[in-house]
């Protein structure tokens, strides 16, 4: 059995999380990842707070164990969004988007874990003097809006710069991510990709068909001139978006273009128009199967890596 600090820290089974994706991770699939041992994240995006509270409602009908939601700072909503998660007593936040420095006193009061995504070693030292509990190292292989520094090399660089425990994500799929984690010293892994072609994700089958079809090289990044890049699936969007880069659209204009990209994809069921964030791993997800499944082959597969490298190494030692 793989444990770690961030399972006795959170109350979890297995060190795995889900991504709190806009758009994606309802209570639904929430509900399902945490019943299954893991991690689930409600993705509040730039939802306003009444969805939000719906949702937390949903998880906590479902399921009566530790759950999160990923609050996204700049949101026009996002003092609305603390309110309901004080209200409800969330367990566990995940941020992202920017410094949750200020909501840390009153989120301690009653106990929610706050555990901040960071791209980058200056801002993991910066959350950790502010008090948050954990952080996950976001490497730039993940979907959606993505730093400048990969997994590899960013992991090992925040653990060694931070006593609190990291959870690293971008680019992890399976358990050999985990085990590979693990060996950079990150303490949990947490995973969005995967989990969108969970049978309990809400998303358009469309899309769901998109990433199962998806090879190595199906994302690119765009929007690199608005200083906030994405990751997506290509397709014609995005194909768009490149074009008028290249033809010097100004960076404000190309901010505009993606406004409901996400939804279009997600709920809408656009795999042309849409924007369909999405890590590099896609190539490896292959089949839409039931969250207790996705968990539980996670964690066999890691224990398997893990023997098949104790059996290696200790061949070497002998």
């Amino acid at each position: 059995m793989i444990k770690t600090r961030i399972c006795d820290l959170i109350g979890i089974e297995y060190p795995i999380f889900q991504g709190g994706m806009a758009w994606v991770a309802t209570g639904e699939l929430a509900a399902a990842v945490s019943e299954s041992g893991g991690l689930g994240i409600i993705g509040s995006g730039q939802a306003p707070a009444d969805w939000l509270r719906a949702e937390i409602r949903k998880v906590k009908a479902i399921t009566k164990k530790p759950y999160g939601v990923n609050v996204m700072l700049m949101s026009p909503f996002v003092d609305e969004v603390m309110q309901v998660i004080l209200e409800e007593r969330v367990p566990v936040i995940t941020t992202g988007a920017g410094n949750p420095g200020k909501y840390v006193p009153m989120l301690k009061e009653i106990g929610t874990k706050i555990i901040p995504v960071v791209a980058s070693v200056a801002l993991a030292k910066r959350l950790e003097k502010a008090g948050v509990d954990a952080l996950i190292a976001e490497g730039m292989e993940s979907g959606g809006h993505i730093g400048e520094i990969g997994t590899f090399p960013l992991v090992p660089q925040v653990v060694d710069a931070v006593k609190i425990p990291v959870i690293a994500a971008g680019g992890i799929a399976d358990g050999r991510g985990l085990i590979a984690a693990l060996a950079l010293g990150a303490e949990g892994v947490q995973m969005g990709t995967r989990f969108m072609c969970a049978e309990e994700c809400t998303i358009s089958p469309l899309i769901k068909d998109k990433i199962i079809k998806a090879k190595d090289r199906s994302t690119v990044i765009t929007g690199r001139s608005t200083g906030h890049p994405v990751r997506c699936l290509d397709n014609h969007f995005t194909r768009e978006v490149d074009q008028y880069e290249r033809e010097g659209m100004s960076p404000d204009e190309i901010s505009e273009l993606g406004v409901g990209r996400l939804r279009l994809a997600m709920v809408d069921g656009d795999v042309q128009n849409g924007s369909i964030m999405a890590g590099q791993i896609a190539g490896a997800v292959n089949r839409i199967e039931p969250v207790a499944n996705i968990v539980q082959d996670i964690m066999e597969s890691a224990e398997r890596e893990f023997m098949r490298l104790s059996a290696r190494f200790g061949e070497r030692r002998s």
